[in-house]
């Protein structure tokens, strides 16, 4: 099969890497341009780009794919399909009627459910028990495209965006070869999106991590794991940033050692112990267990207990 691979973040690099190492020929990849990056505005590569150039793939950076010239280039390449994870750009569809096979894509949710940006993100703040990948044939819409294959996946009571990125990167790979297989064996079905069930997610951005104490503990703690590494819930503490890395949720009723429970303000610290701090929400108590103070490198509770004195009583937000 040959192959054009679009893609641009780290979440793409598993199913090109994958791609690069099969049988199939990787003729081309298309990411988006290079960025300054750091004090120094140094040209940085997109990690589609750095893979690309580890197996010798050409690596073609267009500002805007949807130009004359650019489409023009992509059809004298002839290629059998256009593999597409996590581009940025959006196909139109001249482009996607050139390959023999259209254009895949792979998308990070089991559609039609969390089109969109962030369905990493999204599946874990609202408490899903179950995710995985989508391999779909692109249409013009956004993530309306049919079905060709899905793979599921549990979320664990502690995942975070972080980690089930990862878990879900790994499987792009996988799903594709298993649709080239049925490609070849021509026993590939498409299913129609059922639009009446689709939810849509929108991009991630520093403001949605700040914590309402008012809210239920159980919101909160999902927050915190969607949010981790980035943008990373965050609160306030004593006039400074305070980011919440991990903490649990504990029900009031065992703290029953703790006066004036019912009247303390959401977020006023109820309980530190040896390894977490106590914070009030709407329903229970949130237990933090890894947190950063602005300025302050990350760290377990246990250390940030030791060196901040007299943390009962005060109140985050």
């Amino acid at each position: 099969m040959r192959v054009i691979f679009m893609g641009t973040p780290d979440f793409s690099v598993p199913t090109l890497r994958t791609l690069a190492e099969s049988d199939n020929e990787v003729i081309a990849v298309y990411t988006q341009p290079d960025k300054p990056k750091g004090r120094g505005h140094a040209m940085q590569f997109t990690p589609v780009k750095e893979c690309a150039l580890e197996y010798n793939i050409p690596v073609y950076q267009p500002n805007r794919v949807r130009d004359v010239m650019c489409i023009e280039e992509i059809r004298e390449m002839a290629p059998d399909v256009i593999i597409v994870v996590a581009y940025g750009q959006i196909l139109p569809k001249e482009l996607l009627e050139i390959p023999t096979y259209g254009c895949i894509n792979v998308h990070a949710s089991l559609l039609p459910k969390y089109r969109g940006a962030a369905p990493i993100q999204w599946t874990v703040i609202d408490g899903e028990e179950f995710t995985g990948v989508t391999a779909m044939q692109m249409d013009v819409g956004l993530d309306t495209g049919d079905m060709l294959e899905k793979i599921i996946v549990p979320i664990e009571k502690d995942e975070t965006g972080g980690s089930l990125h990862d878990k879900l990167s790994v499987l792009g790979g996988d799903i594709i070869l298993n649709v080239f297989e049925k490609i070849k064996n021509g026993t590939l079905t498409r299913e129609k999106q059922d639009d009446e069930v689709a939810t849509y997610c929108g991009k991630l951005d520093k403001t949605m991590g700040l914590l309402d104490f008012s809210k239920p503990a159980l919101q909160l703690e999902r927050l915190i794991r969607g949010l981790n590494p980035w943008p990373c819930a965050y609160t306030s503490l004593d006039g400074k940033n305070l980011k919440l890395w991990k903490a649990y949720v504990v029900g009031f009723d065992e703290l029953q050692d703790v006066e004036h429970i019912d009247d303390s303000e959401y977020g006023t610290i109820l309980k530190v112990t040896k390894n977490a701090i106590m914070v009030k929400a709407m329903d229970g108590m949130l237990s933090i267990t890894e947190l950063q103070l602005e300025g302050k490198k990350r760290m377990d509770a246990a250390d940030f207990i030791r060196g901040y004195q007299a943390l009962e009583g005060k109140v985050l937000g």
